[in-house]
């Protein structure tokens, strides 16, 4: 037995919860990692893991165990990099998922400044609006927009999200501009759905002590952030954007802001991460460097 390939399996099962899971993020087969994980126990003469037909269960040894282990491979990543000839570079894979429209708007246009400073990072980059799942995926941290509903997970604030609502021009010349967001609740107006927030947005419009929900009816609700913006363009109905998304849109006649008179609480953002787990030093140079990029821009 390979005792280092099977800590890595023996972690990685904990983590996806699991073999086949496991299996697949390690591309080997779930009978290597099962065999793995048995070789293990049997080295420590512990029982790590309760396997039933459905799931995967760590047991109190099992749970110890992990802590350690897996503290140990992420310092032995940073030992790696440390050495003399690395020049002490972060290196090796990083997964992460960025929102569609973050990803190609603001992160990836910085990119090549991340490379230069990081030549030796591998960077796996899933644009996506889908709620990953971080553990059973081995995904390494995912930036995300509006409250964060994973309680489990560790999380960093790296930036507030300016908010409004916007139309485009063919939408007003079809339905008219309304003037109070009230009007988006009497069934004339149309907006386009985010399929998260239901069938309207989970913030809400204020001015001088009112507040109206953001609802409203709509003939199209998409999970992507992109599809979403182009339902708007295409005048399906009347968005709610962050203001990055919207500004060059508005530039160029695309987009018009209404209620302007009105203030929407911003949205925040986040970098998360699986709990439990000691971050490597690439993690950590890619969360340092997501902030240090969002304080940089206007948002």
């Amino acid at each position: 037995m390979d005792r280092f390939d099977a800590m890595k399996a023996f972690v990685r099962v904990v983590e996806a919860g699991s073999f086949t899971k496991a299996a697949e993020t390690l591309h080997v087969s779930r009978a290597t990692v099962t065999q793995l994980v048995q070789q293990l126990e049997a080295r420590l003469r512990v029982k790590l893991l309760n396997r039933t037909t459905r799931r995967v269960n760590v047991t109190a040894d099992g749970a110890a165990y992990y802590e350690r282990v897996a503290s140990l491979l992420a310092e032995l990543d940073d030992v790696e990099a440390g050495l003399p000839g690395t020049a002490g570079e972060p290196r090796g894979p990083l997964r992460v998922d960025v929102p569609s429209p973050l990803a190609a708007m603001i992160v990836i246009p910085a990119l090549p400044r991340f490379h230069e400073r990081y030549p030796e990072i591998q960077l796996d980059l899933g644009a996506s609006d889908r709620k990953v799942d971080i553990l059973g995926e081995n995904v390494d941290c995912v930036i995300r927009g509006g409250e964060l509903t994973d309680t489990s997970l560790t999380a960093r604030r790296v930036a507030d999200l300016g908010l409004g609502v916007y139309a485009a021009p063919a939408y007003l010349a079809r339905a008219g501009t309304p003037s109070h967001p009230g009007e988006l609740r009497d069934g004339h107006h149309r907006i386009v759905g985010f399929r998260w927030s239901g069938n309207g947005f989970p913030y809400a419009m204020h001015r001088d002590g009112a507040r109206i929900p953001m609802q409203g009816r709509h003939v199209l609700r998409t999970d992507d952030g992109n599809a979403y913006l182009a339902a708007g363009l295409a005048g399906l109905g009347i968005l709610w954007l962050p203001d990055y998304m919207a500004r060059p849109h508005v530039a160029a006649g695309g987009l018009v802001p209404l209620f302007t008179d009105w203030r929407v609480d911003p949205m925040p953002l986040w970098i998360a991460w699986p709990p439990n787990r000691h971050l490597s030093r690439k993690v950590r140079v890619f969360i340092d460097w997501i902030v240090e990029l969002m304080a940089a821009r206007e948002v």
